[in-house]
């Protein structure tokens, strides 16, 4: 049994010297580390150590995740100020230009869907968008007429009630209802005619040239008009033009998207307008009737006054309120003015609480707290204009950002297969099907985020839109040919009954090989050629 064991304790001691000589052997050639195994064949090199290995401590200061978050929004914030900053700076600088710009859009969006009504009953677009801007300009200028004219027919009774309202007052005034001195009200009245004597007299060069610069304004406020009129004209005529030649700015990746971001915004756009005038149109005929039926002189213009003055959203009304409740004050006393003011209070009661909720908010999606916002700060920056513009910035701005991330707006509306100018486009195989389409687009049927990701980048119009006039030419020919060849059939007599079929088949082929690759061409995003009238084929509303 010992000599049996022997073998396995002479291997084993072998085996633990020749690991033992190894290991010295790979000491002596490589000091700075242990070698396991067999000794190297030559000089070993070591790799450096990876970032997770060595620690990020070890060659720079430890900085914790929050810190640098915080870093990466502030710089990218700063980016984003400075570029806005810019922005506003460039605005300012072209003002004179934008502002007209921006009422002439206004303007296109009021008038839009009268034109798009005339267009859909076969008017010209020339002819409709002629007749719809020179009604508007005869409406405006029959409305300054009447204006103008209930100003001078009432003038002189509105300043002998505004004499005797003063006379009264300073009766009132002389009873000493406060128990004030009237030799001191006296010396006050006195003091402040002097004062503003003196201000007249030191100032006079500084009259002269406001004067000067408001002859000067009133020449920009001509050329802005004028600027303003001819481009709301052409918007009006030509905007879709336009937008097709914005969209195809843009790469073809991004085309779909930003077709039907900015085809929502107007819509967005459309809507506020029609609310806005609504809301007005409230505002005005409640102010307006209370007026007339107190007898307060000038109350067709108080009307109009509040009218215009009610596309500022909240401000507007409330500030030509006052104006007639101070009117009504000056003319007919305090029972008229407190009248006046609770007739105004009615009527902010009714827009705030019904028109705002239940129209505004429902057309724009924007809650009251920041629409008050916008147009505070739209004031502050812009004056007057850009409280005029502050809400269907941001509405417009609102319903973009909405839709490009996923939120559509308009999903739920029942919309035409081919939309008017003022309506986002979707698709309707019912309609698509009674005009004899042979093929649906990918993706029809679904939801505008979904038929956009199965569309080709750059073909939004050719998912959206009817068969392309292509198409329709490649079949016109298809037929004209097949017609030709069942002639030269009929002629040459049915060779085993094959004569008119072969013909119809010989036509469907090329037919349907025409169609197919028109119909490819279209899905590529392939843009139609504009027809004779000036109008795209595809997808930007009803010629």
């Amino acid at each position: 049994m010992a000599n049996d064991r022997r073998p396995d304790l002479t291997k084993r001691i072998r085996g633990a010297w020749e690991g033992f000589r190894n290991l010295r052997e790979g000491a002596a050639q490589n000091p700075g580390g242990v070698l396991l195994g067999a000794p190297p064949t030559g000089p070993m090199t070591f790799a450096e150590p990876t970032a997770d290995e060595r620690g990020r401590g070890a060659y720079e200061p430890y900085v914790s995740p929050p810190f640098r978050l915080a870093a990466a929004w502030s710089w990218r914030s700063l980016v984003i100020a400075i570029a806005l900053g810019a922005l506003f700076w460039l605005m300012s600088t072209v003002s004179l230009v934008l502002m007209p710009a921006l009422i002439a859009l206004l303007l296109a969006a009021l008038l839009t869907p009268i034109h798009a009504f005339l267009v859909r009953h076969r008017w010209p677009r020339a002819l409709s968008a002629g007749v719809v801007f020179v009604g508007f300009l005869v409406l405006v200028v029959g409305t300054i007429a009447l204006v103008g004219q209930q100003i001078v027919a009432g003038f002189g009774e509105l300043s002998g009630q505004v004499i005797a309202g003063f006379v009264t007052i300073s009766d009132w005034l002389n009873s000493n209802p406060f128990g004030i001195d009237s030799s001191v009200i006296s010396g006050y009245i006195d003091e402040g005619l002097a004062q503003g004597i003196a201000y007249l007299e030191q100032n006079a060069s500084n009259l002269v040239g406001g004067a000067a610069g408001a002859v000067s304004s009133v020449g920009t406020f001509a050329t802005g008009l004028l600027l303003t009129l001819f481009t709301a004209f052409f918007f009006l005529y030509d905007g879709r033009r336009m937008f097709t030649w914005a969209v195809r700015l843009m790469p073809k990746p991004a085309r779909a998207k930003t077709e039907g971001a900015a085809l929502r915004g107007w819509q967005t756009l459309v809507q506020y307008v029609r609310v806005q005038i609504i809301v007005a149109g409230v505002d005005a005929i409640g102010i307006g009737l209370g007026a007339l039926l107190l007898g307060i002189p000038l109350a067709i213009p108080l009307t109009v006054l509040v009218f215009l003055a009610s596309f500022v959203p909240i401000v507007g009304a409330v500030a030509t309120g006052i104006i007639a409740v101070v009117v009504a004050l000056v003319s007919q006393g305090f029972v008229s003015a407190l009248i006046m003011l609770g007739v105004v209070l009615v009527v902010q009661q009714i827009e705030g609480n019904v028109l705002q909720p239940f129209i505004m908010g429902k057309a724009v999606s924007v809650h009251p707290l920041a629409v008050v916002l916008a147009v505070a700060a739209g004031a502050f920056l812009f004056g007057i204009m850009g409280a005029l513009f502050a809400v269907p910035v941001i509405a417009v701005a609102n319903t973009i950002v909405r839709f490009l991330a996923g939120d559509d707006m308009f999903a739920e509306q029942k919309e035409k297969d081919r939309p008017d100018d003022d309506q986002p486009p979707r698709y309707d195989p019912e309609a698509a099907d009674r005009r004899g389409r042979t093929a649906v687009p990918a993706g029809a049927g679904a939801s505008v985020p979904e038929q956009e990701a199965h569309t080709t980048p750059g073909s939004a119009r050719a998912t959206f839109a009817d068969e392309s006039t292509q198409a329709r030419s490649a079949r016109s020919g298809a037929d004209d040919g097949a017609t030709a060849e069942a002639h030269a059939a009929g002629e040459h007599g049915p060779a085993s009954g094959r004569g008119t079929a072969g013909g119809r088949a010989a036509a469907d082929e090329p037919r349907s090989a025409d169609h197919s690759s028109a119909r490819h061409g279209a899905d590529q995003g392939d843009a139609p050629e504009d027809d004779a009238d000036g109008e795209s084929d595809h997808g930007y509303g009803r010629r």
